[in-house]
């Protein structure tokens, strides 16, 4: 595609800073908060730039950089806390869809995820992005010894420490992993007709020993996933 903007958000600083050193024509924006960079990564265009955490964080950095930038696709990298059985620490997930665990109007008659009269509730990730995921990361060798798993993200405003919380969201659910920003990403992405994906790299296993596990894994999976992002920007 000539016209090929990409946009790369990551929710903290860890999870930009390695792609973003290695940007290329580096341009610096700094509008409504936070600091927007453009410039190539692997011959490509693209615009990096650090959400913040959390849901509304996440979107509106999404409709920024959609409006304003002109991207084409979205690439939303980060870590995330692993839910699916037999995912392990620095293994990936590569989006199918994603929604929020934390969209309950059940009161209102609707079921735990939906949201009200909207037509979609999981937002599907581009296939031709997923597939260039799995070609990067089958060539990744920083990735030798892990496994990427296509499967669904599952978001919300919060750090999912708790077990009882885990399982409440896997039987709502069914997610790969949970984090606090890809649904919204999506979200933006759906409404407005852009083609997306959340890769994340598993940082802990998002059960009582969460909190331990955390910081200690964090860099590494942040700089993993920024390699794989970077390994599959011509790919689709």
């Amino acid at each position: 595609m000539a016209d090929k903007k990409i946009g790369i958000i990551g929710a903290m600083e860890v999870e930009v800073k390695a792609l973003r050193s290695q940007l290329a024509e580096a341009k610096e924006s700094v509008l409504g908060g936070l600091t927007f960079m453009e410039g190539t990564l692997e011959g490509t265009k693209v615009v990096i730039v650090r959400s913040g955490v959390g849901k509304v964080n996440a979107a509106l950095c999404a409709q920024r950089l959609i409006l304003q930038f002109g991207v084409s696709h979205i690439i939303n990298s980060g870590i995330a806390g692993a839910l699916a059985h037999g995912l392990k620490v620095l293994d990936f997930v590569a989006s199918t869809d994603a929604l929020y665990h934390d969209m309950n109007a059940v009161g209102f008659g609707y079921k735990m995820t939906q949201i009200p009269q909207m037509d979609c509730s999981d937002f599907p990730a581009d296939p031709a992005m997923i597939e260039a995921a799995e070609k990067a990361f089958a060539s990744l060798d920083e990735a030798k010894g892990h496994k990427l798993l296509k499967g669904r993200i599952a978001s919300g405003d919060q750090f999912i420490s708790d077990k009882a919380l885990k399982e409440r969201i896997k039987a709502d659910c069914d997610p790969a992993c949970v984090e606090m920003e890809g649904a919204a990403i999506a979200h933006a992405c759906y409404l407005n007709k852009i083609p997306f994906l959340i890769i994340r790299c598993m940082s802990d296993m998002a059960d009582d020993t969460g909190e331990n596990t955390y910081s200690f894994n964090e860099e590494a999976a942040a700089n993993l996933s920024a390699a794989l992002v970077k390994n599959m920007l011509k790919g689709f």
